[in-house]
């Protein structure tokens, strides 16, 4: 920001010295070489931050095609100068429409055409091994832990907004979101290190594009890319616009150890349950455990029969009831 801001008040100077020596200057002309150096900068910038949203087959396409266009453009007035008046009104009217006409339409028909035709012949391979990292994933943490196992390989994208996201959690003046912001940039540093893993920065950013999960969507379409996140909302998003995605909780919850009514499970009753006499428990990987007329267990190992397993979007919920309270009616029956 700081190198454009020193590029737009060159431009000023440098338009200011200019003016001032021109025939016949007054002592305004140097305001004025002022002004219009330092539009003509923002100019530039603001074409500079446009470009930065186009991808490179649109600049390919875009910059042949308008070079078709001026060629065009350019033939045309000559075959019209030779062959009609130059002087007349109206040939003057016809070649300002075809030298403005002509460009444009060859400007706008080769970014179309240059998009269809780098993104139709990117290599499915490389595309599939690109990968954008979401912001809840990196504070997350797991992914790293993935990383090290080899599950997840390829080039990671993390966009620069991304980075100045962390950057605004780290800063903050709430300290659980502060530790957050902190940790996600350490399981960045992480996995940057790691050297099997190609960690890339991009500094593209969608200024048309307000909302975060909107930038990472459309980063993902342009690149080809996944997206590795914990979100949920933004899973829908993305799956909605064909960007695959892959979710660590779905991931997590596929890998937890199935378990089937009729086993038995040895557990720690933890906490009371919602429900009147229930008690809470969990596994190794986080599952929850609800236990029947538990309460007066909390706090011992107690061993508990699975009586029903419930799959949920936040995961897994196995009842169960206390294995000690079964054993009686089955030799109840037995005996019957």
């Amino acid at each position: 920001m700081v190198l454009r801001a020193i590029f737009i008040l060159l431009n000023a100077l440098a338009g200011m010295a200019l003016f001032a020596r021109a025939e016949n200057a007054g002592e305004l002309f140097g305001l004025y070489g002022f002004g219009v150096g330092a539009a003509a900068g923002a100019l530039i910038v603001a074409g500079e931050y446009a470009l930065r949203t186009l991808s490179f087959g649109v600049l390919v396409g875009g910059t042949i095609g308008l070079s078709v266009g001026l060629l065009l453009a350019g033939l045309v007035e000559w075959v019209g100068g030779n062959i009609f008046g130059a002087e007349t009104f109206r040939y003057h009217i016809e070649g300002l429409v075809f030298l403005l006409g002509l460009p444009y339409l060859g400007l706008v028909i080769g970014g179309r055409l240059g998009q269809e035709r780098f993104s139709d012949n990117r290599p499915r391979a490389a595309g599939s091994s690109l990968k954008v990292l979401d912001t809840s994933v990196i504070i997350d943490g797991r992914v790293a832990d993935l990383c090290e196992t080899g599950f997840l390989e390829g080039t990671f994208l993390v966009p620069h907004f991304i980075l100045n996201e962390l950057h605004h959690i780290a800063d903050s003046s709430d300290a659980l979101k502060r530790a957050r912001g902190r940790r996600g940039l350490d399981i960045l540093n992480k996995i940057q290190k790691m050297a099997d893993l190609d960690v890339r920065v991009v500094e593209e950013d969608f200024l048309h594009v307000k909302e975060v999960d909107g930038k990472l969507v459309v980063l993902a379409r342009q690149m080809g890319a996944k997206i590795i996140t914990n979100d949920l909302n933004l899973n829908k998003v993305a799956e909605l616009q064909g960007v695959r995605v892959l979710n660590i909780n779905e991931l997590c919850n596929a890998l937890r150890p199935v378990v089937l009514p009729g086993e038995t499970v040895r557990v720690f009753v933890l906490k009371e349950g919602k429900e009147a006499g229930q008690g809470v428990a969990y596994l190794d990987d986080g599952t929850m455990i609800v236990v029947d007329n538990a309460r007066r267990c909390i706090g011992r190992n107690v061993d508990v029969i699975v009586t029903s397993v419930l799959q949920t979007t936040a995961g897994r919920m196995i009842f169960t009831r206390l294995k000690e309270e079964t054993e009686p009616e089955e030799l109840q029956i037995a005996r019957g």
